[in-house]
């Protein structure tokens, strides 16, 4: 039977999303193995992609996602923060510390939006900056929304390395935490990332791409006190974020 049009773009977008899960970049045998598609309509596809600049192939013959992809995505990434925005600042002005979204970026975490503590003494993080999973509050949160076996994967790639001597550097000991983090709904970094900040984060509930809100700020002040008002006002607005982002 022909394949329809609409067959065409979602075997296209599969074969896309399928690149950026084996890491950014694949062989035909690959993505054929993780699509159920035959060699030649694979190779059709990605040579349109290619064209449209949407994928690229490499000199050893593999394809990689193409420069248009990152246009798209710092372009969403710009959209989504700027309807988000008005909610972070929400958890800034009630809670008094910096509130901030990331969403999940391959094996990282990329922060996307940021409201501003009022005070002279606040963290900053730049949106657009990408950071590691295991060592900061939404990439933990983030893990959270994953199978064990790929925070294990995450973790064989990319290596847990240690941002200070509290961070989490074994897989056993990360896969604990996580578990603990779903049972109770939000994660917390302790000094993790940077020695002195704390920060809670939830994952924003029922979007395509998995987005964590945080706060955070200097230890003395964001304590575990801090922390018992601070979260359930994260769900409650991580709720009016995800309402914003499905457009409901």
């Amino acid at each position: 039977m022909a394949e329809t049009g609409v067959q065409s773009v979602e075997r296209a977008l599969d074969l896309l999303e399928i690149l950026a899960e084996l890491g950014g970049d694949a062989g035909l045998s690959e993505l054929s193995e993780q699509s159920g598609l035959p060699l030649p309509t694979i190779h059709r596809l990605m040579r349109t992609l290619v064209a449209r600049g949407y994928a690229r192939r490499l000199p050893s013959r593999r394809y990689a996602l193409g420069a248009r992809v990152m246009g798209l995505g710092d372009a969403a990434g710009r959209q989504l923060g700027a309807g988000a925005r008005r909610h972070l600042a929400r958890v800034a002005r009630e809670l008094g510390e910096t509130a901030n979204l990331a969403m999940l970026d391959g094996e990282m975490a990329v922060y996307v939006a940021q409201a501003a503590s009022s005070h002279s003494m606040r963290m900053f993080t730049e949106v657009g900056r990408r950071v590691n999973l295991h060592s900061t509050g939404v990439g933990k949160a983030l893990l959270g929304e994953l199978s064990d076996g790929a925070v294990r994967e995450i973790a064989a790639r990319v290596g847990l390395a240690p941002a200070t001597d509290r961070t989490i550097t074994d897989v056993d000991a990360l896969l604990a935490a996580v578990g603990e983090i779903r049972e109770l709904g939000y994660a917390v970094d302790d000094g993790e990332q940077e020695i002195g900040v704390r920060c809670f984060a939830v994952v924003v509930p029922g979007v395509p791409v998995p987005t964590a809100l945080s706060v955070s700020g200097p230890a003395a002040r964001v304590s575990f006190e801090f922390g018992e008002r601070a979260v359930p006002l994260l769900h409650e607005v991580a709720r009016e974020v995800a309402a914003e982002l499905s457009g409901s």
